[in-house]
């Protein structure tokens, strides 16, 4: 009945079509104006994308004799080498892989897009997308919309999303997470109050021994102090510059409780550098600290016994950490939309982010690869999976950039100069909201 529906409702709109003349047929794309339509057969049945449990690409019709290009990095090249067979054993879609940078693929695209020798698919971090929506760069991932809700983590929906218009077809995941020390820590604690406990069977000021150390000047891993407890850093997921949520009420109960863990690490903010946090983690005169993904390589070339979990609870509320996001786009200059569409959604499958993380090590958005056997018995990436969950997509606007620094002065006053918290971070707003003028002008 699902396909017998999808057809007929084809079939009603396709006389309509017919019989109508000169009718506007942008497709709802009012973004992409420069873009190829989609077929009448893909535009009749957007609205019906995820609505049944059929597979979407059933109903999307790829164009005649499409053929791919898609960008991606060096070291992702296998990955991409691998889905790309697949889908041409599938669809008998021909597809070309490029070797472009991730960070590098939206200033390209600004040239190449319009010249019409872009890729048709292409791939970079959420923080890039509102640069590539001014320009008209990508197509709305529209299709496949309810699909990709349904099937990705939340925070991975709203990364790639801008002025409430899905865009991405999430691909993985990075967010930060507790690491500790296996010979010195048992079970992960669960709560930041766990580790204050912890802290007082374990500390030594005089040896320069502590339970938890963790870069206390930088905003990035300090986020948690902001959001777990009800601040933020622009309204409306991100994108409202104009609503700032850095001195709520929220954000000084937890900036309150940050000031409270100098109990347990009474040194300057200054004294906890990733270099130093490493060697005391690898010397075992550190049992935890908070960091990324990126740490992992050098921590098991140090020989630690670690593992990776959540970050603690900060006054019983879940750590919620920032994150990125990468995606995968339809360049809005394609020739072949629908087989562009096709593609996205193909490669940003379960099983596509599975391959993916069997290949490359990515950790997927996708919900039900997060919680796949294989996926979860990996303790470090499962452990990351695990925090993502509970994080939000860092601020991708320009007014982002306002923020780090007066940020960053007003943690350094709270930790080292124990300054009223509510006092540092109205001062603090003040000089985001003054940067910010000058952004947007």
């Amino acid at each position: 009945m699902k396909k017998w529906f999808v057809t007929t409702m084809i079939t009603a709109l396709f006389i309509v079509s017919a019989c109508g003349s000169g009718g506007s047929n942008n497709n709802g794309n009012s973004a992409a104006t420069n873009a190829p339509a989609a077929t009448e057969e893909a535009s009749a049945n957007a609205g019906n994308a995820g609505a049944s449990e059929e597979p979407a690409d059933e109903a999307i019709v790829p164009e005649e004799g499409a053929t791919l290009t898609v960008w991606d990095s060096k070291n992702e090249r296998g990955f991409v080498e691998e889905m790309a067979k697949e889908f041409t054993a599938q669809y008998n879609i021909p597809v070309k892989i490029e070797e472009v940078e991730s960070p590098d693929q939206v200033k390209k695209l600004t040239t190449d897009g319009p010249a019409g020798i872009g890729a048709d698919i292409v791939t970079f971090p959420h923080d890039n997308l509102g640069q590539a929506v001014a320009a008209g760069l990508i197509l709305p991932n529209d299709f496949f919309e309810e699909e990709t809700k349904t099937a990705n983590a939340e925070a991975a929906v709203n990364a790639v999303t801008s002025d409430g218009i899905l865009y991405g077809y999430p691909r993985s995941v990075e967010t930060y997470a507790l690491f500790y020390n296996k010979d010195l820590v048992q079970t992960p604690p669960a709560s930041f109050d766990d580790i204050v406990t912890f802290s007082k069977t374990f500390n030594d000021p005089a040896k320069n021994k502590y339970a938890l150390m963790w870069e206390m000047g930088n905003f990035y891993f300090n986020y948690i102090f902001f959001a777990s407890t009800g601040g933020y850093v622009f309204g409306e997921n991100g994108t409202n510059a104009a609503d700032i949520g850095l001195n709520n009420d929220g954000a000084v109960e937890g900036l309150k409780y940050f000031q409270s863990l100098k109990q347990i690490l009474p040194i300057k903010s200054g004294d906890a550098s990733a270099d130093i946090i490493q060697g005391k983690f690898a010397d075992k005169s550190l049992a935890m600290t908070i960091t990324g993904p990126w740490k992992v390589g050098d921590f098991k070339n140090l020989g630690i016994n670690f593992g990776v979990a959540p970050i603690p609870t900060i006054n019983g509320k879940p750590a919620v950490s920032f994150s990125g996001v990468k995606a995968w786009y339809v360049n809005s200059f394609t020739k072949y939309p629908n087989a562009s569409r096709l593609f996205a959604n193909f490669i940003s499958s379960k099983a596509g982010q599975l391959k993916d993380y069997s290949l490359t090590g990515a950790i997927p958005a996708n919900k039900e690869a997060m919680e796949d056997p294989t996926f979860k018995a990996d303790e470090i990436s499962s452990g990351f999976a695990a925090q993502f969950v509970n994080s939000q997509a860092m601020p991708s606007i320009p007014e982002m950039g306002s923020v780090w620094d007066p940020i960053g002065a007003a943690l350094a006053d709270i930790w080292n100069e124990n300054k009223d918290p509510k006092a540092a971070l109205d001062n603090a707003v003040k000089q985001v909201q003054e940067a910010a003028k000058g952004t947007t002008k």
